[in-house]
């Protein structure tokens, strides 16, 4: 979606403008939609690999069932912890895209960069979804750094310092010489 398309479409400005920031916010959650499934399934192709090789090398060492049983204890803890770690891993990434999309939310200008500044270790993410001590983090560094906001303030344009612009300048230089200025 461009913007001259919406202009096309008879949108003003301000219009296109919310569109495009919703359009945003609807491509970041999907970039990180995307990025956790990615993750995911690398994971899962990994643990796979994994589990085929160890059940192809415990079909060769299958010598005696106490042996085996030793293998199984040794495999079964291995998984255990491979699943701890996936679990924290995509623990991580869920509480770095919701950060993320928090912060475009809020019209921050660079993510890393305000990331930076932020205490990561004190956000947690909420099984609804939502960022507890967020808030908290997110105004203290707005305060440090505001120049990372977008405030979406506009400044006035004035063309030929505010006069209108049907002056005459030849005529308000005789004014000026005849003691009438404006």
């Amino acid at each position: 979606m461009k913007r001259d398309q919406l202009k096309e479409l008879g949108l003003s400005e301000e219009q296109i403008k919310s569109v495009m920031n919703l359009n945003g916010e609807d491509i970041n959650k999907a970039k990180s939609n995307n990025a956790e499934t990615v993750k995911e399934n690398e994971s899962l192709k990994a643990q796979l690999a994994e589990r085929d090789k160890d059940i192809t090398s415990l079909k060769k060492n299958a010598k005696d069932s106490e042996e085996l049983s030793n293998q199984l204890a040794d495999l079964q803890g291995k998984y255990k912890q491979a699943k701890e770690n996936l679990t924290e891993e995509l623990g991580k990434v869920k509480l770095n895209s919701a950060i993320d999309q928090a912060l475009t939310k809020n019209h921050v200008r660079n993510n890393t960069a305000f990331k930076s500044l932020m205490n990561l270790d004190n956000i947690k993410l909420k099984d609804d979804g939502s960022l507890d001590n967020f808030d908290d983090q997110f105004n203290r560094v707005k305060e440090q750094a505001p120049y990372l906001i977008d405030e979406g303030k506009k400044q006035d344009y004035e063309p030929n310092s505010g006069k209108p612009s049907g002056t005459n300048e030849i005529q308000e230089m005789v004014d000026v010489f005849k003691g009438g200025a404006n």
